[in-house]
């Protein structure tokens, strides 16, 4: 369904994307030689690889084998050494699409606290970074994490990225404080955020809803990433 909408996306703004939906069986051999074709084809600016993949492929090392030029997810290993060292690739999609809806809002980071909910490859390490990147001081929080409510209730910025639905309540929110919400969880045949939105809401200065929030603008993150590496090659040749 997301492959389906992102594609929708990419067409109404002039792209040109197509989905390889391969099954389920396909062999690790089989699909690194796709990834390989992809990498070879010039009029392929941007390559993602749709997750979870199934249990018996390494997905590491099916994202690493996409050409860090064209990774327009930024989460080849390549991409993600050059966020923590401060050179240029692409950043992972989520968490820039957090920075895009803060800066969008006019919401500064600097010297504010900020809790971190999740410390997946995807979303939580590199949104730490990102944040560090902005002069926040970060606390990474999670399932060891001892007294969440306390954390979260100093923190300025509260980001909810560990998917579980339920999980950040209105108590553990100090008065004016920003939620993000990154959770996609399915809840009774419903898409649903990690917060309990109403209760948040009712504290909060602002909070993300889900669906319609965070997800939407990880879409336009790919689909920008795409665009800036068509102007890379432009540039080159």
């Amino acid at each position: 369904m997301y492959a389906k909408s992102m594609q929708k996306t990419a067409r109404s703004v002039g792209l040109k994307a197509e989905i390889y939906q391969e099954p389920a069986s396909i062999s690790e051999v089989e699909l690194l030689s796709l990834i390989d074709r992809l990498n070879e084809q010039a009029s392929v600016f941007g390559i993602l690889s749709m997750m979870p993949l199934p249990r018996h492929l390494n997905s590491q090392r099916i994202i690493d084998c996409i050409d860090p030029k064209k990774d327009v997810d930024g989460l080849t290993d390549v991409n993600i050494a050059h966020l923590y060292t401060g050179r240029p690739g692409f950043v992972p999609c989520t968490p820039r699409a957090v920075i895009a809806i803060l800066d969008y809002y006019h919401i500064s980071l600097s010297g504010k606290d900020v809790a971190i909910i999740g410390r997946s490859n995807v979303v939580g390490k590199p949104l730490a970074q990102l944040c560090l990147n902005r002069n926040a001081t970060v606390t990474h929080c999670h399932t060891r994490t001892k007294d969440l409510k306390a954390v979260c209730r100093r923190a300025d910025l509260v980001i909810a990225a560990a998917g579980k639905a339920g999980l950040v309540t209105g108590d553990m929110i100090k008065p004016g404080a920003v939620v993000i919400d990154v959770g996609i969880n399915r809840v009774d045949g419903k898409t649903v955020g990690d917060v309990v939105f109403d209760e948040v809401a009712a504290q909060a200065g602002a909070v993300t809803p889900v669906p319609g929030g965070v997800g939407a603008v990880t879409t336009m993150m790919v689909l920008e990433n795409v665009v800036c590496g068509i102007a890379r090659t432009e540039t080159i040749l």
